[in-house]
């Protein structure tokens, strides 16, 4: 039964728009470096939290890096969970980092002091790792009713850290994005007026510098589908990814040229995909089996969450 039944299937929606969602070359190498994280988030798809075991292993890690050399991908994206969570991270960036132009670390902000502190943001610089950190919001009541108490603060003194060494200046090459979701069950607002206003309010209050705001709508699943059920908010909220879908979004939606490795060492084509168990182009496939990237042209797996990937901007 589809979960989404009051609404037109996501399937159907692009076969009317005659778009069919095939891979492109596939240039970024996303790993999820497992489900532990030091907070439980409202809108985590993954319902990642302290309470979950899953996480890569140093021979999991070993084949990862093995596919990264027989590959040629232009960015390593490690994400979680918490990927400051896992015992090896720091080997992995190590290892990873000079297999392409770029590495990214996505981190919620507290973790990387929690697991690590300074070592672990003195690899960051060495690497020139560039940091996408969840930063919901500039309410700090908004941000800790999402991600619990004092996350925003804490968020801050992170963001200080970073500063300190480089990060979030021009010229240095680190690189901070910061990563803004709603705290309810509505869109997000325009990108440019929501990063204008990021940078006004961290620069002038905080004395806190960015290079980069992205916006994105939560995606129906885990945490925060429950939390919409709950609330009685999930119709509502569908109902709006399925009007705001945007079929230039689609076209370029981020799955077609990524590729993504669980933390058990299966591929995805998506970390959503991976919530919901739709193994890359429908076979489950472990990454010490692929040779090189995923082939061009291949079928990408979709199922109704995507509406949230193709909805205003979309994510690209």
């Amino acid at each position: 039964m589809n979960i989404f039944s009051a609404f037109e299937p996501f399937q159907q929606t692009i076969f009317k728009h005659r778009i069919e969602l095939h891979r492109k070359e596939t240039r970024i190498l996303q790993i999820n470096a497992g489900f532990l994280c030091n907070q439980t988030c409202r809108h985590c798809h993954l319902q990642a939290g302290p309470h979950r075991t899953e996480i890569m292993t140093s021979g999991t890690w070993d084949a990862v890096i093995a596919y990264a050399k027989r590959c040629s991908f232009e960015t390593i994206d490690i994400t979680g969970g918490a990927p400051e969570m896992n015992p090896h991270i720091g080997r992995a960036i190590e290892k990873l980092a000079p297999l392409a132009p770029k590495i990214i670390l996505r981190s919620n902000l507290t973790a990387i002091n929690e697991k690590g502190g300074n070592d672990l943001i003195k690899l960051l610089e060495v690497h020139k790792v560039a940091v996408a950190a969840s930063f919901p919001s500039i309410n700090e009541n908004q941000t800790d009713a999402q991600r619990g108490n004092l996350v925003f603060q804490k968020s801050l003194d992170t963001l200080r850290q970073l500063n300190h060494i480089g990060y979030g200046h021009s010229g240095t090459g680190l690189e901070i994005s910061l990563v803004s979701n709603p705290s309810g069950a509505f869109m997000p607002q325009a990108q440019p007026q929501t990063e204008k206003r990021f940078r006004d309010v961290l620069k002038n209050r905080y004395a806190i510098v960015f290079n980069n705001l992205l916006s994105f709508a939560n995606v129906p699943i885990g945490n925060f589908r429950q939390w919409l059920l709950s609330s009685g908010n999930y119709d509502d909220y569908m109902q709006k990814l399925v009007c705001g879908f945007n079929p230039k979004a689609a076209e370029d939606v981020m799955c077609r040229s990524l590729v993504s490795v669980s933390w058990d060492g299966f591929l995805y084509d998506c970390d959503f995909n991976q919530a919901e168990n739709l193994y890359m182009a429908g076979k489950k496939v472990h990454i010490s089996e692929m040779a090189h990237e995923p082939e061009e042209g291949q079928s990408i797996a979709v199922a109704d969450h995507c509406y949230a990937c193709t909805a205003g901007t979309g994510f690209t």
